[in-house]
């Protein structure tokens, strides 16, 4: 069950960061941080239980909770994108560092900690990798929810003009649709063309 524990662990302002569309055959990665302001009265309020087994219709609930506590002064959160031509361009894990990077420069928070979900470093002083910290800290399980939600729609969006491939259900992941679409209708802007199987395609 996540708690604040690796937050009140560490002294200083605390910041969780997660991200979301690392395997997906299109779309961009998006992360998000997140920085609680107060833990103990919080707590217990949190409504998260595992941050990857919510529902759809539970992230939605959850994401108007964490806005409420954004309008209360509780919880201060900021989103980063990398797109589909920096992920081709640099690789997955450098355009997921360069989205989480574009999180933090949003923070108005001098030496932030940070509390990275996962088993890689951004090179800053004062950070920490957490693997499977989306059910260990409050902080990453908050914004890997948020990160979702935000991906989810966007990729809603880009269904309404390319519903072909089915974004709406598979978030770009490359489900059998997906993929047969691919094979009959060809590619858009918003795939990734060094992922497999779009990567054999194009050399054919």
């Amino acid at each position: 069950m996540a708690d604040f524990s690796i937050e009140k662990s560490i002294d200083g302002p605390v910041i969780g960061l997660d991200e979301v569309g690392r395997g997906p055959l299109a779309g961009p990665v998006v992360s998000c941080g997140c920085h609680y302001l107060h833990y103990d009265d919080l707590e217990s309020e949190i409504p998260i239980t595992d941050s990857k087994k919510h529902t759809p219709k539970q992230r939605e609930k959850l994401f108007l909770f964490f806005k409420r506590l954004q309008k209360e002064n509780k919880l201060q959160y900021n989103l980063g994108y990398a797109s589909v031509e920096e992920i081709d361009k640099i690789n997955i894990l450098e355009a997921t560092k360069l989205s989480m990077k574009r999180v933090i420069n949003k923070f108005s928070i001098d030496n932030p900690n940070l509390i990275i979900d996962g088993n890689f470093s951004l090179n800053y002083k004062n950070e920490k990798s957490v693997i499977g910290g989306d059910k260990k800290s409050l902080s990453i399980a908050t914004a890997s929810i948020i990160a979702k939600v935000h991906r989810d729609r966007l990729m809603n969006i880009l269904d309404n003009k390319f519903n072909y491939y089915h974004w709406k259900s598979n978030a770009g992941y490359g489900t059998k649709k997906h993929i047969e679409a691919i094979h009959k209708h060809g590619i858009t802007i918003f795939h990734r063309k060094s992922f497999e199987p779009i990567k054999s395609l194009l050399n054919k």
